[in-house]
């Protein structure tokens, strides 16, 4: 039952459709026969948590359960939060309209560090004590999942545990395990102590942080049997695993307004900047008859017009071939759009541009990364200029127009002429178009170029190297801009100062927690929305809480350092890592997974062997 102000509530407020649930393949469930009510909270709004393929995944695995209900919430906006303060509202969920307060779990998914004033909002919306240390009883359990579990750490002070890795199996072994501990009436930090055995689960309470004088970790200690590292979960089979066979159908217009299917999880490429391809090491491969049962399923019942093969790279996807002739027999009768987002400028046949042309055409977004060469091979990005533009040759052959490029800046070792670099790869694409005899007729060519800032993560060969500074970054970002000189190339460019509080909370250690908390308090929240972005007052908290954010990014860090993660284990080394930064400063690259195994250590994780093993000594 919802609360009834909601409905006076909702005449005031934009987007309604956002608050009332009821949407189609909602699931509905009678609470009284039910033993786990399951909130699954995404710190955003509506409009992106709906398009966020985990949260689909997990509410209808949970949802599968007869003995427990997971409900979504999402961050409400400013307009509606007013209302819900001013009218004592709590914070509620979508299918029953109740309050929060009362679940059993309260669950965020966090893929984004400035999510976190969010989460700290939605709790206090909530009515629940934002401090696990202020809860006492066995429930509401506050707890995490998702990218940014990797360094929970500026969040520890908040979470009851997190859950790293795949979450399809990891979540129903907890939700047996508190429902043991429910019937037996225990305390929560008995419940916390058993949860801790369970891999993949992480109890921030059961750790103490130690710190040297110069603000470096000095030690990180378990205690009460907690497991010296943390290892990562990893479902090992991804046709076997839990897929959903349908989704919720929202009322309003998402970010992504499709569906998602997956195709594998991993990356063959090991780019040095990027953190997701090592977290979800080793690559697994769901078979093609198992993605397009998943894609079929899902377009029947939901209706959806596109449907997007979704991994860290699409063309990477040793199937694709057989699964695109197989899919296109069915969707092009009935005009549906398959879309291939993370393509490869090396990895992109000209067989698979036809099949792609043979429907509704999407944008085609290629990741270059860097401007130069010497820029790519430090990264390993194992792309040439020539592949970039033979790639785009082939798609305005095809009867594309419009190309995405997709670069970084603030990257180790980097000059002007790198930067200098980034404009005249996309002027040497928009001259592919026009010497193309075979482009489209009576088009203009539009290269779109999206500029980010490189935020050193961890868990990648990065994770010692100083980030430039928001001023760096607007000077980098003036040089690019005076070296455009085509108005066929349009850019956009991510905040500066967005970047580097990225920056100070991906590395952080627990010592932000009174940061994020005391930010909040001063009214920051939506910060990753550049219009809600109060940045002089998050410098201020810093000042106030006597914490330098520059200590977390302008720093290089040495390689004995303790990490703040140290005690997390995603399955690839350290020693590895350390190999990869030394490589990255000699310029000097390493093969993909499929042409030759170097040794991450994921295949360790994965049960002793990597799929891509296999593959690459065949």
């Amino acid at each position: 039952m919802f609360p009834k102000q909601l409905e006076n509530i909702l005449l005031k407020v934009q987007k309604p459709g956002r608050y009332t649930g009821g949407e189609l393949n909602s699931v509905i469930k009678d609470k009284e026969k039910v033993d786990i009510r399951f909130a699954f909270c995404f710190p955003d709004t509506y409009e992106i948590g709906m398009s966020h393929l985990g949260m689909k995944i997990l509410y209808s695995l949970i949802n599968e359960r007869e003995d427990a209900w997971c409900e979504r919430v999402f961050a409400p906006a400013s307009d509606m939060e007013e209302q819900m303060r001013s009218l004592n509202v709590p914070l509620y969920a979508l299918e029953s309209g109740d309050a929060i307060k009362d679940f059993d779990f309260v669950a965020f998914t966090m893929m984004y560090e400035l999510c976190y004033t969010n989460i700290l909002n939605m709790l206090s919306l909530a009515g629940i004590p934002l401090h696990s240390s202020e809860r006492d009883s066995l429930s509401p359990l506050v707890i995490g999942g998702g990218a940014c579990a990797c360094n929970i750490e500026p969040m520890a002070e908040f979470f009851d545990f997190v859950t790293l890795g795949d979450g399809e199996e990891v979540t129903n072994e907890v939700i047996d395990l508190y429902k043991i501990h429910k019937r037996k009436g225990s305390s929560k930090k008995d419940f916390l102590k058993e949860a801790a055995k369970i891999p993949g689960v992480y109890v921030p309470s059961l750790y103490d942080i130690e710190y040297n004088g110069d603000g470096t970790v000095k030690a990180i200690v378990p205690k009460d049997g907690a497991p010296e590292k943390v290892t990562k979960r990893t479902v090992k089979n991804l046709d076997t695993m839990f897929a959903p066979s349908s989704f919720v159908v929202p009322f309003v217009e998402v970010v992504h307004d499709r569906t998602t299917v997956e195709t594998f999880r991993g990356c063959i490429r090991g780019c040095r900047f990027c953190q997701a391809c090592f977290l979800y090491r080793p690559i697994r491969e769901k078979s093609p008859e198992v993605v397009e049962r998943q894609c079929r399923a899902i377009y029947e019942s939901t209706g959806y017009d596109e449907i997007s093969l979704c991994s860290l790279s699409t063309s990477d996807y040793t199937g694709l071939e057989k699964l695109l002739n197989s899919m296109l027999d069915w969707t092009i009768p009935e005009k549906v759009n398959v879309a291939l987002p993370s393509l490869r400028a090396d990895n992109f046949p000209e067989e698979l541009m036809k099949k792609l042309a043979s429907v509704r055409r999407s944008g085609l977004t290629f990741a270059p990364e860097a401007g130069t060469q010497r820029l790519r091979d430090v990264i390993n990005k194992n792309i040439t200029e020539r592949e970039v533009l033979s790639t785009a040759s082939l798609a305005f052959k095809g009867g594309w127009s419009a190309v995405k490029l997709y670069f970084m800046i603030g990257l180790p070792t980097e000059t002007d002429e790198d930067i200098e670099g980034i404009a005249n790869l996309a002027q040497a694409v928009v001259d592919e178009y026009y010497n193309n005899p075979d482009k489209p007729k009576g088009k203009g060519v539009n290269v779109s170029v999206s500029v980010a800032t490189l935020v050193p993560k961890p868990f990648t060969p990065f994770q010692w190297e100083p980030m430039i500074t928001p001023d760096e970054t607007k000077e980098k970002q003036a040089k690019l801009l005076s070296y455009i000189r085509s108005r066929k190339i349009s850019v956009s460019m991510h905040n500066s100062n967005t970047s580097f509080l990225e920056g100070v909370f991906s590395r952080g250690d627990r010592r932000l927690s009174r940061v994020i908390e005391t930010a909040w308090k001063a009214g920051c929240k939506f910060d990753s929305w550049d219009d809600s972005l109060k940045f002089d007052v998050w410098m201020q908290c810093f000042e106030k809480c006597g914490v330098d954010p520059y200590f977390y990014t302008a720093r290089k860090r040495e390689y004995d350092e303790i990490l703040p993660w140290d005690h997390m284990d995603y399955g690839v080394t350290k020693q590895f890592f350390i190999k990869e930064n030394q490589k990255a400063h000699k310029g000097v690259t390493t093969p993909c997974c499929r042409e030759k195994c170097a040794g991450c250590g994921a295949a360790a994780i994965n049960g002793g062997e990597c799929s891509e093993i296999r593959k690459s000594v065949v």
